[in-house]
């Protein structure tokens, strides 16, 4: 299991083994805030052992929630709960990432334990936007086509809530550009049909996502990675896929982008998609030799030989779990005492460890946090 606990160095920020929480949403949110559930579902698995922990998908303005339970980082209030959750990982030693999103055509939508469909504004939910008035599905909302002052904004949320991320101790971005929202909406000719130029040509659909990287870079530290979540193929013909993400890969490396997450499908619903354990490897293992760029796997991986294999192959340069880690938050811990690697433990929970385990060494945080005020005068 020498691959799934090697090290990995990505501009500054070093993960201490391969294995990455992904982005899942909880909607336990009220307003954007973070709360209590937050802080234990992500610290949790800081506990135990992920070396990058990924908030869900977080939404840059508040129309751009997925549902009115999301997480958000589109006003200034919602920085402090934020940095309580970074503080946390940080001190076990995980790296604190931060997933922004915007929902586009698929958002105002209910928790999914709730009832399908779309929320009305007269029941609390909003207008949703997009590339073009075209609904994921007859039981969605119609959105709104964003117009050019539309896009600009949108752009500049991005910008912000990166700026706000940073001040909240976020050491890794990922934008969300998969699974049907906003970002994917544009890339995709199946959601998008403008005539100006977001749309029709490959240079136009790619445009706003590169817009978009390039001003989260800006205000985004030269030290700090940057990454892209996709949807690697919409499973369609025609459509969106491997081939177009290759190329997109290639036009957002000169931007500063660090890390593909190659995931796939979510622009349109009633697809056949062939899921089945690595499914999205191959789509990482593809971007990654043909551009040199650093991929990330994700998708039904779930045990530790199937993880090593992806990162032994050198099909991705990290696996990216989410419901094994639901299952098994202390995944990473566990695997290294079956394997025999000397995963470190928190000092807590050495009694539980076998003989010889080491002891975490977290980050040392200063006797009291500084204010946020004092925060932001150290990153001038």
């Amino acid at each position: 299991m020498s691959s799934l606990f090697d090290e990995l160095q990505i501009r500054d920020v070093l993960l201490r083994n391969r294995v990455v929480v992904s982005p899942m949403c909880q909607y336990s949110s009220t307003d954007g805030f973070a709360n209590d559930w937050h802080l234990v579902h992500l610290g949790s698995r800081a506990v135990g052992g992920a070396a990058l922990a990924f908030t869900e998908a977080c939404a840059v303005t508040a129309e751009g929630r997925i549902s009115p339970q999301d997480l958000g980082i589109w006003k200034d209030e919602h920085i402090a709960e934020l940095a309580r959750i970074t503080r946390f990982l940080r001190a076990q030693g995980t790296v604190p990432g931060i997933q922004l999103a915007h929902a586009g055509r698929k958002a105002s939508t209910p928790a999914p334990w709730e009832h399908s469909g779309f929320i009305p504004e007269s029941e609390g939910g909003w207008k949703p936007v997009a590339p073009s008035a075209v609904a994921f599905s007859e039981t969605y909302a119609t959105p709104r086509a964003l117009d050019e002052e539309g896009i600009r904004g949108v752009i500049r949320a991005f910008a912000d809530a990166a700026e706000r991320a940073l001040r909240a101790g976020f050491e890794v971005i990922e934008i969300h550009s998969a699974h049907g929202y906003l970002l994917h909406e544009f890339l995709s000719p199946l959601a998008n049909k403008r005539t100006d130029s977001y749309g029709g040509s490959f240079e136009n659909r790619t445009r706003l996502l590169r817009e978009v990287v390039t001003a989260v870079r800006h205000v985004w530290p030269e030290r700090s990675p940057l990454f892209v979540r996709i949807s690697a193929t919409d499973w369609v013909d025609g459509a969106w896929d491997i081939d177009q993400s290759v190329a997109l890969a290639e036009q957002l490396i000169p931007l500063g982008v660090d890390l593909i997450d190659c995931s796939s499908g979510g622009i349109v619903p009633g697809v056949q998609i062939p899921a089945r354990p690595g499914y999205q490897v191959p789509f990482a293992d593809q971007i990654r030799q043909q551009t040199g760029i650093m991929t990330g796997a994700v998708g039904m991986i779930t045990s530790a030989t199937q993880a090593d294999n992806i990162l032994g192959e050198d099909k991705a340069d990290i696996v990216i779990l989410a419901r094994e880690l639901l299952r098994q938050p202390y995944w990473p811990l566990m695997v290294g005492q079956q394997v025999g690697f000397p995963v470190s433990w928190p000092i807590q929970y050495l009694r539980a460890a076998p003989d010889g385990t080491p002891v975490r060494e977290g980050i040392k945080l200063p006797e009291g946090e500084p204010s946020l005020a004092e925060h932001d005068a150290n990153l001038e």
